[in-house]
């Protein structure tokens, strides 16, 4: 017997809250927070049956290291692990996604895509089939573009890092560019590599473009970290401020004005220069940054418990102050046009239908005398004469209603953060609910209580973090009533 999307989906849910409980117990009752606000969208529509919102965030901190094959992504790894486990090279060295993450055993050892994409602990669970969607055939080459490196690294101990390929390979450019979405979509923390030899970020259009579309539809944009990596090579101009500027102002010019930037370069291959005074001030910048750099990453382990939770109440509140006035503005327009090209059709109809009846001589002396009036004995007639038009009227209702719903439906996306619209339009629009009501389907007081609960559930949780590591009211006693 198979499996149900949605028994498989509950199955999953349960087996992270398994892994949670020894993980991290503090994020397994919001697990269950987000099944009560999955089942409020697939009731509205915005969800079907077996999606969640929890699969599209990672449970575990994550890390993501974007960048081109130049940019100095594998020695930036290697120093922070402590380990020489990505190789080095002025060329692309690895075309693959690679998920580190910490190895209990103190092994080191490679394993293939195929260990992500079938463990559901992972932020790569059945990713093949979203490569599938966007590339026909390449899912089954998972293998392709993801392997796991397991590693002794107390650095990455309860987080994953993941370094990304280049992006110049063409044949798998839309795969690619797919999964750096959905990286930059989970990441706790995103760093975006750019070699400062080369004056334009030219080479790193795509990943730009991709930066700038997330951004523009999420608040947490502050997760962007952009480093200039090989600075050191300015060191002989001493102009870097100016080159630093000169960057800022290439991404400001793509649509990124957030984010913060930073300067780093390797001891191992710089080359100092004669000015002991310019160089120690491009080392001292170098320490500084790296340091923030090092300050970030060590806190995802605690942002990523605030981001599940913040997540799930965003979300809860653009189902209600996003999803829902952008659906009833839909219904609103769609039962308005097809109201009005229902009275254009019928009343055309209804002119073109006079006009028969006064060129056939049905019209005697102001009296509508239809041919079959002596026949209204008949119950079968009778039935026919009113049945058959009704019918036609409503099989024309129908026609016009599906063809309005379908042009609005047209500009709707289907990935927002909230989740589909259009399937939510659809589901409004559907042939059994009535052009009369006024609120989206599945939306009503009860569906608001719903979602005060979860949003209310999502403070407590908060309070509850909040009191891991702070006191507000610094140990003293309330004040006495």
């Amino acid at each position: 017997m198979s499996i149900t999307p949605a028994k498989r989906m509950d199955q999953r849910l349960k087996r992270l809250q398994e892994h949670l409980k020894r993980e991290n117990p503090a994020l397994v009752d919001v697990v269950d927070k987000y099944r009560q606000l999955d089942s409020v969208a697939i009731k509205l529509g915005l969800l079907q049956q077996g999606e969640s919102y929890s699969t599209r965030i990672s449970w575990w901190p994550l890390i993501s290291i974007l960048g081109t094959f130049s940019a100095g992504k594998s020695s930036f790894i290697n120093t922070y692990l402590g380990v020489d486990l990505q190789r080095t090279g002025n060329q692309a060295v690895d075309d693959r996604f690679t998920v580190i993450t910490y190895s209990p055993d103190g092994q080191q050892q490679t394993l293939p895509g195929l260990a992500l994409d079938g463990d559901p602990r992972f932020p790569f669970y059945q990713i093949s089939e979203e490569i599938e969607n966007v590339a026909p055939g390449e899912g089954s080459k998972i293998d392709n573009y993801l392997q796991m490196k397991v590693v002794p690294s107390e650095q990455v101990r309860g987080k994953i890092l993941i370094d990304s390929p280049g992006f110049d390979a063409d044949a798998q450019r839309r795969a690619i560019l797919r999964i750096t979405d959905h990286i930059i979509d989970i990441s706790d923390l995103v760093l975006v590599f750019f070699d400062a030899r080369h004056p334009e970020p030219g080479a790193m259009q795509d990943t730009l473009e991709h930066l700038v579309r997330g951004a523009q539809r999420r608040n947490d944009s502050s997760k962007f970290l952009f480093i200039l990596n090989q600075i050191d090579t300015s060191a002989r101009e001493d102009n870097l401020e100016d080159i630093v500027a000169s960057w800022q102002k290439a991404l400001i010019q793509y649509g990124l004005s957030a984010g913060s930037f930073f300067v780093l370069f390797n001891d191992k291959v710089a080359v100092p220069v004669q000015d002991e005074k310019v160089w120690a001030r491009y080392v001292a910048k170098r320490n500084a940054d790296y340091e923030r750099i090092l300050t970030r990453m060590d806190s995802v382990n605690t942002d990523r418990v605030y981001r599940i939770i913040g997540t799930m109440e965003s979300i809860t509140n653009q189902i209600e102050q996003q999803a829902m006035p952008n659906l009833q503005n839909l219904l609103a327009r769609w039962r308005r046009n097809t109201l009005i090209w229902d009275a254009i059709a019928f009343g055309t109809l209804g002119v073109l239908a006079l006009i028969l009846s006064v060129s056939l001589g049905f019209w005697q002396g102001g009296s509508f005398t239809p041919p079959w009036t002596d026949l209204w004995g008949s119950p079968l007639l009778a039935a026919a004469v009113i049945g058959i038009p009704l019918i036609l009227a409503l099989l024309l209702h129908f026609f016009i209603r599906n063809k309005v719903a379908k042009r609005l439906s047209k500009p709707l996306s289907e990935n927002e953060v909230y989740g589909s619209l259009l399937s939510a339009f659809r589901k409004s629009t559907g042939t059994w609910r009535s052009i009369i009501q006024t609120t989206p389907s599945g939306w009503s007081s009860r569906t608001r209580r719903h979602l005060d609960a979860i949003r209310d559930a999502a403070d407590h949780l908060i309070q509850r973090m909040n009191d891991r590591f702070t006191n507000p009211s610094a140990g003293q006693a309330s004040p006495k009533k």
